[in-house]
């Protein structure tokens, strides 16, 4: 018991630290609104040095039989998920989200709700077809309720965002609304029915957002252990080797200003406690004797700690259209049951926003998780040939690929108007062409023939040997989350024209791997279709060469990694198909439909893309001793 009563404390302390800072529960806790970042300065997910210290928030235990349950809502209010929602109108297409039309006129702030909104997978203009309908409850001076809309039937299967606490007095109307409010009520918010959301303030960014503040990530020795929140806006803080302070009311005192407005921080120590606005508040952290177990705390833990909380803000806060899409995700997750994203998903990078729980809902199916799991990769890839307009018949390609021993499949996707070959080569694998629908964005569909983790994406006039194709298999088994390939672009900041440009320039630098001869994940083909806005698939469809942007943005946004270079042989460099195909030099200016990556920059809110300077050879590449001895001996050939 002694065991469970102390590991219910380390958790309490890591809730404190962790979510009411961050979700602004209580009415005087904002979003702090970041400082635009420079062009060239991409952050990553944290690297956890010791990920056991994080392990109560990815893979938590079964709790013991006495550990109380989660309080009620109070009698009038006692809607729950399984009385006030109808699910059956989920079912088909799962969650569609339908905006009630705004009864007066709208802040900033509600319209880029409203926008995120549309921007969500979940977005439906068919309020048929919806199974949520969407409200944004008005900003009124006077404190009044507006009018319900029309289909509102006692608020069943509505969802009413409020940006402020208590905007309006009739709260009890809301009848069976799910409520998404800022800072609520404990008295009146109704768990896992309504939602919190922090204050937004006027400035958060619409998408995107800056990293996290956090500059060193290991505690600085001078700063205070603990702060504790007073009324009044004073901070009560103690140090590492405090005794009874803050208790006793003997320790140093911040009488600053009042954390009212969104660009003043919290003090400067290791652990801000807020207990809220009730005088009995403090006096159950002193009986927790919260001083004292803070000081236990090993280094590692508080590092932990730390970390987590830049990725959760990442993920989930850095920005207004992050806010509503996690709302919405929530409500997704509620609908499929408890197991549509396993915890491990919500907590560790990328995060639930892109781990869809509609392609899987075990972690080992995605690319991102499987060093956590301790597991690699299976040992077979599909080859997908993308054949277009202009492209020849790939043949050749088809022997290469198929002469490779990691190969299970071929898939052709045919989106010429040429007539089909009489006759396709003799493979060992087998071999399957599908009609495509002459789009390039058609070539990164889920297609549900493909059968293997690892796709090898092809043009039909890419040119490789069967050494390139297993050499670039085995590297992507060790990385399979990044896009590993073989001709590569980089990205730049053009200070003259003020705006992102890319270049095809043969440099150690690069940022991105060409699609025509590339490894990945197959859940990217999910990703880049149910994920990505409808306006920036149509954009590679008008301008071809944007498709190789797009696909890197979207990796680089999930990881925030650079992609991997292997090597390609020379004969086949100078090869028209995988020649880059925009100007060879940055200075020359884009014609307007090649001027893609700024367009993908304003959609992203920031620039994903990582520059990298590495490219994984063969043990014993073009070293001076007998080709014997190699195992890739064609990579070296003239």
């Amino acid at each position: 018991m002694q065991f469970w009563r102390r590991r219910s404390l380390w958790l309490a302390l890591s809730a404190s630290s962790l979510l009411l800072t961050l979700l602004g529960f209580f009415p005087f806790l904002r979003l702090a609104v970041s400082p635009r970042p420079q062009p060239a300065a991409p952050q990553g997910w944290p690297r956890w040095l010791d990920t056991a210290s994080l392990r109560s928030f990815s893979q938590p235990e079964e709790p013991p039989e006495d550990v109380p349950q989660p309080p009620q809502a109070p009698h009038g209010t006692s809607c729950s998920w399984g009385i006030c929602f109808d699910t059956s109108r989920c079912r088909g297409d799962g969650l569609k989200v339908f905006a009630h039309a705004a009864a007066q006129p709208t802040s900033e702030m509600h319209r880029r709700i409203l926008a995120s909104l549309e921007g969500s997978r979940y977005h439906t203009r068919n309020l048929t077809e919806a199974c949520l309908l969407f409200v944004l409850s008005p900003e009124d001076p006077d404190g009044q309720c507006g009018p319900a809309p029309q289909h509102w039937n006692g608020g069943r299967n509505h969802l009413v965002i409020r940006l402020h606490p208590d905007p309006c007095p009739q709260a009890s109307q809301l009848g069976q609304a799910m409520v998404a409010q800022a800072s609520p009520r404990v008295d009146t918010f109704r768990p896992g029915f309504d939602v919190a959301l922090p204050l937004l303030p006027e400035a958060h960014p619409f998408r995107g957002g800056a990293p996290g503040q956090l500059q060193q990530h290991s505690p600085h020795p001078r700063a205070a252990l603990l702060a504790l929140a007073e009324e009044g806006g004073r901070w009560r803080t103690a140090g590492t080797y405090s005794s009874t302070c803050p208790w006793d009311g003997h320790c140093e005192q911040d009488l600053g200003p009042k954390q009212t407005r969104p660009e003043e921080k919290l003090p400067n120590a290791t652990f801000c406690l807020i207990p809220g606005q009730r005088a009995e508040a403090s006096r159950f952290l002193q009986a927790l004797q919260v001083l004292a177990a803070l000081q236990e705390m090993a280094p590692a833990r508080v590092l932990a700690l730390r970390q987590q909380t830049q990725f959760l803000w990442a993920a989930y806060f850095s920005s207004v259209e992050k806010v509503i899409h996690t709302t919405l995700e929530i409500i997704q997750d509620r609908i499929l049951g408890a197991s549509a994203h396993p915890s491990l998903l919500w907590n560790s990078p990328p995060g639930a926003l892109l781990a869809l729980s509609t392609f899987s809902r075990s972690p080992q199916d995605f690319p991102f998780y499987h060093l956590q799991q301790g597991s690699r990769p299976e040992g077979r890839f599909s080859a997908l040939i993308w054949v277009g307009t202009s492209s020849q018949h790939p043949l050749k390609l088809i022997q290469a690929v198929a002469g490779s021993q990691h190969c299970a499949q071929i898939l052709v996707l045919w989106s010429s108007e040429k007539p089909l070959p009489p006759k396709w080569p003799e493979t060992t694998v087998p071999l399957t062409v599908m009609d495509g629908h002459r789009k390039v964005s058609d070539r990164f569909f889920p297609y549900s023939a493909i059968s293997t983790d690892a796709i090898l994406s092809l043009d039909a006039h890419s040119s490789l040997s069967t050494s390139e194709v297993d050499f670039a298999f085995v590297v992507w088994q060790s990385f399979p989350e990044r896009m590993v390939g073989f001709l590569t672009w980089n990205h730049f900041w053009d200070e003259t024209r003020s705006g992102w440009g890319y270049t095809a320039e043969m440099a150690n630098e690069f940022s991105m791997v060409l699609t025509a001869a590339a490894f990945y994940h197959r859940y990217y083909h999910s990703l880049f279709t149910h994920s990505l806005p409808k306006a920036l698939r149509t954009l590679a469809d008008e301008a071809p060469a944007c498709v190789d942007v797009l696909m890197n943005f979207l990796v680089a946004a999930a990881t925030k990694l650079p992609p991997i270079k292997v090597p390609f042989s020379k004969q086949h460099q100078g090869a028209a198909p995988l020649a880059p195909r925009i100007p060879a030099s940055g200075s020359q200016p884009q014609p307007p439909h090649q001027d893609c990556i700024n367009r993908m920059v304003a959609e992203f809110g920031h620039m994903p893309l990582v520059s990298s300077r590495l490219r994984l050879d063969p043990v014993l590449f073009k070293d001076p001793v007998s080709v014997q001895r190699k195992k890739y001996r064609r990579l070296e050939k003239p």
